[in-house]
């Protein structure tokens, strides 16, 4: 059997027991490459490369094993791999920490955030940071910034100190446990916050794959808005006067809008399409009170 027999294979079983994508791929195809890759020790982005390969009967075995093990435990297939990729960038994740997937990475590879920043923008503030990887991809974005990552789970925390750790950043982000913006001080000149915001109704219906993650990071309370509520009142304490805080909120868009009727928020374009992630001012903030 070659590589892509297996991978073929391993859709078909995949597609046939029902799993739940979202973790890092959209289809039963993608996820099967990746498992089949990472378990034979293949370049992840390189499936037309191994394609034509033969598979040894016992890595074949491997692999079976391996696809078997996620669609009985239902975990999302970073938590077997123990590695998630944002931007083209490997991260190592396990269940202490949500496996990484905001679409802020997007906009801090891309530029989508700049027009909003200056040369001023040195502190950066990454809240509810869980595995480290946007503030990573911060840092790495903007080499003149420092960064504070924090997160109330302290158990995340020690996942996001291997990333750190990994990628040469401990110099510029310091890791910090704080509930909200408790524990943080500021002023900062950029907030991200990828924060948990989904709504009671949702999180009854989550599949397996998602209930396998960190309840903390993903209940938003009724309408998803609770943490945000929090923070939005908070932020302008610990925010420059120029200061902005990139918000990711999903699917809530709707939620959020009828919380903060009078908050003037820019909506970002990203992959997602203009509704999961937007822009407030200190101003903004200000204003609506």
């Amino acid at each position: 059997m070659t590589v892509l027999e297996l991978v073929e294979a391993c859709a078909a079983r995949l597609e046939a027991a029902g799993v739940a994508y979202g973790h890092g791929t959209v289809n039963a195809f993608d996820e099967a490459a990746w498992l089949v890759l990472w378990r034979l020790g293949l370049p992840l982005d390189d499936l037309d490369g191994a394609a034509a390969n033969v598979i040894a009967p016992d890595d074949e075995a491997r692999v079976d094993a391996l696809v078997a093990e996620r669609i009985a435990t239902r975990k999302p297939a970073a938590y077997l791999t123990r590695e998630a990729w944002l931007q083209g960038v490997p991260f190592y994740v396990d269940e202490r920490a949500i496996v990484p997937r905001s679409f802020i990475a997007e906009l801090l590879a891309d530029g989508g955030i700049d027009p909003w920043l200056s040369e001023d923008t040195v502190r950066v503030l990454d809240l509810c940071t869980g595995n480290g990887s946007l503030a990573a991809l911060a840092a790495m974005a903007f080499p003149d910034v420092t960064v504070d990552a924090g997160d109330i789970s302290a158990d995340a925390l020690e996942v996001a100190r291997i990333n750190v750790d990994r990628h040469g950043l401990a110099e510029r982000i310091r890791l910090l446990v704080s509930d909200g913006l408790q524990a943080v001080q500021g002023p900062y000149d950029l907030i991200l916050c990828n924060p948990p915001y989904v709504n009671t109704a949702s999180m009854a219906a989550l599949p397996p794959e998602y209930r396998a993650e960190p309840e903390l990071a993903l209940a938003g309370g009724g309408d998803g808005m609770d943490f945000v509520r929090a923070l939005l009142r908070a932020a302008p304490a610990r925010m420059s006067d120029d200061a902005v805080l990139v918000l990711e909120i999903g699917n809530e868009r709707a939620h959020f809008e009828a919380a903060f009727p009078r908050l003037e928020a820019v909506w970002l374009e990203t992959s997602a399409g203009a509704d999961e992630v937007l822009l407030l001012t200190r101003d903004a903030l200000l204003r609506a009170g």
